[in-house]
């Protein structure tokens, strides 16, 4: 198993990826910028966790974590945004943003 396979917040990430996905898959048409934007956030939160805890100095990896943090804000904003116009249910709405916020049940 790599190193970053075993991070708490990868597995989350993943986890959080899932849920992510089916958020887009149940957008209605005409929502493909919201969806695309997601799926891009969403997608850079695990891949930045794992590049950066490949890299050899704390620095760099500090870089590589606040992005995938960034990713993570990014993805709660757009899941607000979702949720203010009523395109996800209000319950999934509000899964993400536990598992965002470090709640996460995996």
């Amino acid at each position: 198993m790599l190193d970053f396979a075993r991070l708490d917040v990868y597995r989350c990430a993943l986890e959080f990826a899932a849920l992510a996905f089916r958020i887009i898959e149940s957008l209605p048409r005409g929502h493909s910028q919201l969806a695309d934007q997601l799926r891009r956030a969403t997608i850079s939160i695990p891949l930045n966790i794992a590049e950066g805890s490949g890299k050899t100095t704390d620095r760099e990896r500090a870089r590589f974590h606040a992005i995938a943090r960034g990713s993570a804000m990014e993805c709660a904003a757009i899941v607000d945004v979702l949720r203010l116009q009523s395109l996800t249910e209000p319950e999934i709405g509000l899964r993400p943003r536990r598992w965002l916020s470090g709640s996460c049940p995996c």
